[in-house]
């Protein structure tokens, strides 16, 4: 799949994109449609705590799914955000098989 990341002031290293990458590459398993995707990392340091926030966007035919978590580490971040646009992602594949 072809993911752009976006690391929102500040430079992501290698390891942190391959790691997202890797997660982000799974999803394909649940749905084999996916056009494209992006990802966008953020710091947050709102109330005080630093927390790091991550955006997936997937492309996929006639419509764009979106997850945004946060946590404490961008892994912990991806994990959380990526298990969320796995779940829209079956739900999004019962749609379109029911129609």
């Amino acid at each position: 799949m072809k993911l752009q990341m976006h690391s929102i002031h500040f430079e992501a290293d290698k390891q942190l994109t391959d790691f997202i990458q890797q997660r982000v590459d799974k999803l394909e398993t649940f749905y084999d449609r996916v056009v494209e995707g992006e990802v966008f990392l953020k710091h947050n340091n709102s109330d005080g705590n630093e927390t790091k926030t991550v955006e997936i966007k997937l492309f996929v035919p006639g419509s764009t799914l979106f997850s945004k978590e946060d946590a404490s580490s961008f892994e912990a971040a991806a994990d959380a955000a990526v298990e969320a646009m796995r779940r829209q992602l079956k739900r999004f594949k019962e749609k379109q098989l029911a129609h």
